[in-house]
């Protein structure tokens, strides 16, 4: 179906999906580039295809498609050199708390889509099950953060909620919760690691909340030669990877 004015009603909404109050009133979210709409695509997210008028589309795919011209192309695009294929995705619903789950990251207030991006980007690559987003971090489905994920947003279960409730449910759980500190906290290379666990990574400024910094158990620490404190991207790189891959565990 082709779609050509720039007040055709669905356009119209579309266009909205680019701001935040309208993505959670509705939803859906967009997304930009061939790439992250095929990973939205093999992910079951992508609910509508929108390409570039006279672009040629698989005839396999089983969703509706609208090509559109140039101007409403370039309308619906973030990016300034504009993109050809687009998609609108549906935002998928939080499950409870699985009993069988292993890894979880909680996010306190994390404001830069960059980092956001590149954190999702990470736990997805070193097997973290699930992200946990204090109510004030940036929106997931900013297309910034979306860039940045270069597609693992469509492969991880993300929540939104109140941290210190969701730090309660793992401590009933037994799951110990381990947080990021400069002051009274163990170096990263003596933690034993349990077979369950929970990270947490605080705002760029200001770090984790005294308040649910008080409420973990541990307190852990990335050893720097000079350096007091990394960005939160990279500290949550090195101790995501860790805890995965590196440290001595305690069994089960």
């Amino acid at each position: 179906m082709e779609l050509t004015s720039i007040n055709n009603p669905r356009i119209k909404g579309w266009i909205k999906l680019k701001e935040k109050k309208y993505r959670d009133r509705e939803q859906k979210f967009l997304v930009e580039g061939k790439h992250l709409v095929e990973e939205a695509y093999v992910a079951g997210c992508l609910e509508t295809l929108i390409v570039l008028q006279g672009l040629d589309v698989a005839a396999d795919v089983s969703l509706p498609v609208y090509e559109v011209s140039d101007e409403i192309m370039r309308r619906l695009s973030t990016l300034s050199s504009g993109e050809n294929v687009m998609g609108v995705c549906g935002i998928p619903n939080a499950v409870s708390l699985p009993v069988k789950q292993k890894s979880w990251i909680l996010l306190d207030g994390i404001q830069d889509p960059g980092n956001m991006g590149t954190i999702l980007r990470s736990a997805l690559a070193f097997g973290i099950e699930e992200v946990v987003l204090s109510n004030d971090c940036v929106d997931v489905y900013h297309e910034k953060v979306i860039r940045a994920t270069q597609g693992a947003i469509f492969q991880l279960s993300l929540r939104r909620t109140d941290l210190r409730a969701f730090v309660s449910l793992l401590q009933q759980e037994h799951i110990p919760v381990f947080a990021t500190a400069l002051q009274d906290a163990i170096p990263l290379q003596q933690v034993k690691i349990p077979s369950r666990y929970a990270l947490v990574f605080g705002n760029e400024g200001n770090g984790i909340r005294h308040e649910l910094l008080t409420q973990c158990d541990h307190r852990i620490k990335i050893e720097m030669a000079t350096f007091e404190s990394l960005n939160v991207a990279i500290a949550a790189g090195i101790g995501m990877y860790y805890f995965q891959y590196q440290g001595g565990r305690m069994g089960d």
